[in-house]
């Protein structure tokens, strides 16, 4: 079990620059301080390398398969879009179900992360996404908790205030996404929320 430290965030937190999934099977994690326009979340967001077994040959559909039967229902197939933005009222679920892409994460000062067919990537609320570059047959499976309808938001400073509101009424998935049980998010995302409420408390 995961126990909270105070120098978890410093620990998982990167300087803008690039990084590739796919090195290590194991759950990988970034945070992200706010950036213009972004709010970005204390949360972290949180890469699953290879997440489809290697036998599996249609990957998309595995992910829409495995999405659902977690609670997480899969509501489109595309790329991303190529511009920043976030969504305030919901987390987001992505599956890469062919090709790679290399995307931005957490706005102009974040950090570029290049993913792979067969790797998923948990995006909390608020952080800011942005297709930089990618194969011509890219696309991912893209999820929601709960049948959320997600609202979409570009860096713009004047949403940021009202946007940090949303975030925060956002709920904390019960399990994680990938594994339906124990998982990155009731490893890292749970202790983070109880430390922050009880920070709030104090």
């Amino acid at each position: 079990m995961f126990t909270y430290t105070g120098s978890l965030l410093s620990m998982m937190s990167f300087a803008a620059g690039t990084f590739a999934a796919g090195a290590s099977t194991s759950p990988q994690y970034m945070t992200f301080q706010p950036s213009v326009g972004v709010p970005n979340n204390v949360l972290p967001l949180i890469i699953y390398p290879q997440a489809v077994p290697d036998e599996v040959e249609d990957i998309a559909h595995y992910f829409e398969a495995l999405f659902a039967r977690h609670q997480w229902p899969p509501r489109w197939r595309y790329p991303v879009f190529p511009y920043t933005h976030y969504h305030p009222n919901t987390h987001e679920l992505l599956g890469v179900g062919a090709g790679w892409a290399q995307i931005l994460f957490g706005g102009e000062t974040g950090r570029a992360v290049t993913v792979y067919a067969g790797d998923a990537v948990l995006i909390p609320a608020g952080v800011g996404h942005q297709q930089l570059a990618a194969s011509e047959d890219f696309f991912a499976v893209g999820a929601y908790p709960g049948n959320m309808e997600p609202d979409t938001k570009r860096d713009d400073p004047a949403d940021v205030a009202l946007s940090l509101t949303k975030i925060a009424r956002v709920p904390l998935p019960a399990c994680d996404p990938i594994t339906g049980k124990e998982g990155a998010v009731t490893e890292i995302w749970h202790p983070l929320a109880q430390h922050q409420a009880t920070s709030h408390a104090d």
